[in-house]
């Protein structure tokens, strides 16, 4: 750790600030901590390490912020939301770059999906604050009363994210805490902390009030440490690994604050025997898509045994045309590892597979292009209760099981201890009850990826605890109030009737 030189990093033409973002003003660290590129393992500069100090004041000033924004009626704050969310959008190239750079993130990926999603998620639900409060107006009528059902923001919420899509799902928490009236402080990720420093300056030029939005970047041992244990937060949104989320959840126990945890998964993607076995080999090879690094992967392929050999060959024919190598140029298709310590952790796993007897079909070792690459990989001859099939890898590999019976693939299906996402291949029909039986907070039929604001995300069992998008996200985010208002003159009474 050392002192910063100089407060702004150049990356690619764009100048982002390594600097914490406190009450509206950068602020400087004694501390601090490099930034490495996964491409190529350069250092992009160094950033600030937010202190005990910083992570007081953070906190501070969004809790002094909130009594007047909190106050902001839901359409006046739509109205700066929108300004933030054209804010993001002016920025396209600069958050493009960034996280290409920072995270090993495609950039047209990041061109086509992330930065148009970014903005999305934060005027959709600015947009959805206002529908809640009309329909809330509404009212509940019986016979007594009339129910006025209210959600008042709660206070402080600190936002915690993951390095493998740092600037989606800031923006995804982001959006719906703002909107319905919260104060925020962000703690981005180690590893990938820069796109949500350059969402500060977005913030600061659409006129969001000094303190509604502070950035603190950090370590989760001193940084994280310090703002999940402060008596002054209301809620904790993280999404992470399961031994940093039950971290999270024991220190916010101590002040009973409701945490929303989004931990990542195991998810089985069925190709059924009726399944259009190029359309389920094509989809599949998507799964290598951001080097393997996305929760929501079906990276448990379950394949009935009679059409294994057909999905084998047509899946293989995909995997062999995938280009691997810089994230920055457009025909990239797989990118980098976010660390070292990844690379090792993802080359361990498959090592201690085949060890086990796993059978490598293709992949399965480090790829020459650069350090921090690993080959798309899939595995075979995988026992059910092994570490390859029970853990998550967060890499490129895949495994490959078969069965016979839809019981015995229900069975598999669900005998994992996560239950995030899944995919279905082969008539609808079909595809569909066996969908309904599997364990896990969502799962696609003949398709991967759909996604609408309006729905629910989330797991259950070790993927998580609780739901985001639509009204689950202002569910959590608010103290929901009913104001119960009586039709007739009411007597205060001892009668136990």
């Amino acid at each position: 750790m050392h002192t910063i030189h100089d407060s702004n990093l150049t990356i690619a033409g764009h100048v982002v600030s390594g600097l914490h973002y406190i009450n509206g003003t950068r602020v400087a660290s004694s501390e601090s901590f490099e930034v490495f590129s996964p491409i190529d393992q350069r250092v992009l500069g160094s950033v600030a390490l937010g202190l005990p100090e910083h992570v007081d004041a953070a906190i501070s000033a969004a809790k002094n912020a909130f009594p007047a924004w909190s106050a902001l009626s839901p359409k006046a704050r739509q109205a700066i939301l929108h300004r933030f969310g054209d804010e993001i959008a002016a920025r396209a190239d600069a958050f493009c770059a960034l996280e290409s750079n920072d995270a090993g993130v495609l950039l047209s990926r990041m061109k086509h999906g992330v930065v148009p999603r970014a903005k999305l998620n934060i005027t959709y639900f600015a947009d959805h604050a206002l529908t809640l409060h009309d329909r809330a107006r509404r009212n509940i009528e019986t016979e007594q009363a009339t129910h006025i059902v209210k959600h008042d923001a709660a206070g402080v919420v600190v936002i915690i994210t993951p390095w493998n899509a740092p600037l989606m799902l800031t923006t995804w928490k982001l959006g719906p805490a703002l909107a319905a009236g919260n104060t925020v402080i962000v703690k981005p990720p180690e590893w990938a902390p820069l796109t949500c420093s350059l969402l500060a300056d977005a913030a600061q030029a659409a006129g969001l009030p000094a303190g509604v939005l502070n950035i603190v970047q950090g370590t989760g041992a001193v940084t994280g440490a310090a703002l999940v244990a402060d008596a002054r937060i209301a809620r904790i949104s993280f999404t992470g690994s399961v031994p940093t989320a039950k971290w999270i959840a024991g220190a916010a126990a101590a002040h009973l604050v409701p945490c929303s945890l989004e931990l990542g998964g195991k998810s089985p993607f069925i190709v059924l025997a009726d399944a259009d076995m190029d359309a389920a080999a094509a989809t599949a090879a998507l799964m290598y898509r951001n080097a393997g690094q996305v929760c929501l992967a079906g990276t448990r392929l379950l394949v009935h045994r009679s059409v294994k050999d057909a999905f084998v060959r047509a899946m293989r024919a995909y995997v062999q045309n995938l280009t691997i190598g810089d994230p920055r140029e457009d025909a990239t298709e797989v990118g980098p590892i976010i660390h070292p310590r990844q690379v090792e952790r993802v080359k361990g796993f498959v090592e201690r597979a085949v060890a086990a007897g796993a059978t490598v079909l293709w992949g399965g070792k480090p790829h020459s292009f650069g350090a921090q690459y690993f080959e798309p990989t899939l595995l075979t001859d995988v026992a059910q209760n092994s570490e390859i099939v029970q853990s998550e890898v967060f890499g490129p590999v895949l495994t490959l099981q078969t069965f016979d019976t839809d019981e015995q693939l229900i069975d598999m299906a669900n005998d994992v201890d996560y239950g995030l996402g899944g995919v279905c291949y082969g008539e609808v029909a079909h595809a569909t009850a066996i969908a309904e039986r599997v364990n896990t907070g969502f799962i696609w039929i003949n398709s991967f990826g759909i996604r609408d604001l309006a729905a629910p995300f989330g797991g259950c069992k070790r993927s998580g605890i609780g739901r985001e998008g639509g009204d689950w996200s202002f569910e959590f985010f608010c103290d929901v109030k009913d104001v119960i208002v009586p039709k007739k003159p009411f007597k205060a009474s001892f009668s136990h009737r």
